[in-house]
């Protein structure tokens, strides 16, 4: 099995691996901006967080990210489009596939639904078997269940 990290970015970023063991793990990680920190420190924070799971993990083969097209406020698109630049610098740099993958598609292929809101995607999580904390982590399951099923 391929090693694969899929990411819901966001400043609540849901994250979601699966290992060569076959092992999945989940969860979310915050890149809020803390007090006294620069505007760019949420994208250092990235690089690093990325650099480290990486190292913990030896290689990644491919990594899924949520393509999001719309968003709420234009704060939201920023922060969206660096974190994104930062993923995708990073996987360039490792010479790692990388691919975004629609809302809707991923919200289809986890409840049957393109339009499903987020606590039928945490409950479609957890009846695949999925340990689930948080509609972030759900995402990020959701879109890693999709990014397995597509390996075949």
């Amino acid at each position: 099995m391929s090693v694969i990290l899929a990411l819901d970015l966001g400043t609540q970023m849901g994250w979601s691996l699966i290992g060569n063991d076959d092992q999945v793990s989940a969860g979310t990680v915050s890149f809020a901006p803390r007090n006294g920190e620069g505007p760019g420190m949420r994208f250092a924070r990235l690089r690093r967080w990325l650099i480290d799971l990486k190292s913990a993990h030896g290689q990644i083969d491919a990594v899924y990210y949520e393509d999001v097209r719309r968003h709420i406020g234009t704060q939201a698109a920023h922060v969206y489009g660096g974190l994104l630049a930062v993923l995708q610098m990073w996987a360039e740099h490792h010479e790692i596939p990388y691919r975004g993958v629609g809302v809707g598609v991923i919200k289809k292929h986890a409840t049957g639904n393109g339009a499903a809101k987020k606590p039928a995607m945490i409950e479609a999580m957890k009846a695949r078997g999925y340990s689930v904390m948080d509609s972030n982590a759900a995402d990020a399951l959701a879109l890693l269940d999709y990014a397995i099923s597509k390996q075949d």
